[in-house]
């Protein structure tokens, strides 16, 4: 059997364990309470105005089913609304709120310094090379995921 440290899935999943650490780190000392998944939502809802939750699920590559309860807290906390859908009376509108817009302003630097933090202990190229990387390995598994990411 294998050491931990040489299987990929437990390799990655310490790097995650270490990204929300610090992702949450350093927004918190900013003055800011939001989740990486909270982030990357806020920050695809301003990007896709009116898309409705399950795409952006899809986007965020997010389980469709607590997708909602990510939202509810954006809602709660005054970022983003629902509206209803004009070509679906079913469907919700996510929008941004301006102040939303300005919490993604303003949040910016700390999740740009977490971002480096992360990498921290790679020269620029090895950094390079890990993101190219892992871009690859997720591409090439995305189906196996039970998130997978969606294209707009």
């Amino acid at each position: 059997m294998k050491d931990n440290n040489d299987m990929p899935g437990h390799l990655a999943r310490r790097f995650q364990q270490i990204a929300v650490a610090v992702f949450l780190a350093e927004v918190g000392e900013a003055g800011f309470d939001l989740t990486p998944v909270q982030y990357a939502a806020l920050a695809t809802i301003k990007a896709n105005p009116g898309l409705d939750q399950v795409t952006l699920a899809g986007l965020i590559a997010y389980d469709r089913t607590t997708i909602t309860g990510v939202v509810d807290r954006l809602v709660q906390k005054g970022l983003t609304e629902r509206r209803a859908s004009s070509r679906d009376r079913r469907a919700r509108e996510l929008e941004i709120t301006d102040e939303g817009r300005r919490v993604l302003r303003k949040i910016t630097p700390a999740v740009e310094s977490a971002q480096a933090i992360m990498l921290r202990g790679l020269s620029a190229k090895e950094g390079e090379d890990l993101m190219r990387l892992l871009r690859k390995a997720i591409a090439a598994g995305n189906e196996l995921s039970r998130a997978p990411l969606r294209e707009v």
